[in-house]
């Protein structure tokens, strides 16, 4: 493949990538369960689920989707928005007591925030490569599906590509019906309330 100069940056995005969105969410769900910091437990479930678009964007793209340039920058773009719309709970959380568990938290919320609205604008210049059969195949796009070639590499090494893009179009349809629902109809009835009323 031929050489791209961006390749080192894409690299490092995905390791930023698993850092802020994989690894420090999962160790703060675990530790608001321990300390039963509710407000920051719900809001982390409601994050895990925005943030399951990104799983699905790796799946998409070990099968090499068009369609995963569009989920991932919908993904960097909906998971900020998942983490500040809930009025009721940054007011629990911003009321709850003051703690290392908050102060991590926080530091996160506000890190992954500035981390997914650069990366979305990083990725617009790329969103062309969702729409162009000649773009999909060049280098300036293909070095996007390096790195979950390698997840597949590791994690699912006997599967073939086009299973796991299979996979990822099927939770893909599920989370867009979901998420139309949530827009169309719950949201309607519960506003910026995360607790149903």
């Amino acid at each position: 493949m031929e050489d791209v100069w961006f390749r080192p940056y894409i690299w490092a995005d995905y390791r930023l990538a698993v850092l802020f969105t994989l690894i420090i969410p999962l160790i703060l769900l675990i530790w608001a369960f321990v300390q039963r910091a509710e407000g920051i437990q719900r809001l982390l479930m409601i994050y895990w689920r925005v943030a399951s678009l990104l799983a699905i964007t790796i799946y998409l793209m070990i099968a090499e989707y068009p369609v995963s340039f569009v989920s991932g920058l919908i993904a960097r773009i909906l998971i900020p928005i998942s983490l500040w719309f809930w009025v009721d709970l940054n007011d629990e959380i911003e009321y709850q007591q003051s703690g290392l568990l908050k102060l991590i938290f926080t530091s996160w919320r506000w890190a992954v925030t500035v981390y997914s609205l650069l990366g979305a604008i990083a990725f617009i210049p790329f969103i062309g490569c969702a729409f162009s059969e000649t773009a999909i195949k060049s280098s300036y796009c293909r070095v996007w599906f390096e790195a979950p070639l390698l997840f597949k590499d590791y994690f699912h090494h006997n599967s073939k590509p086009a299973f796991l893009g299979f996979l990822g179009i099927t939770c893909l349809v599920i989370y867009v019906l979901y998420l139309s629902y949530f827009v169309l109809i719950k949201l309607g009835k519960q506003g910026r309330s995360a607790t149903p009323q």
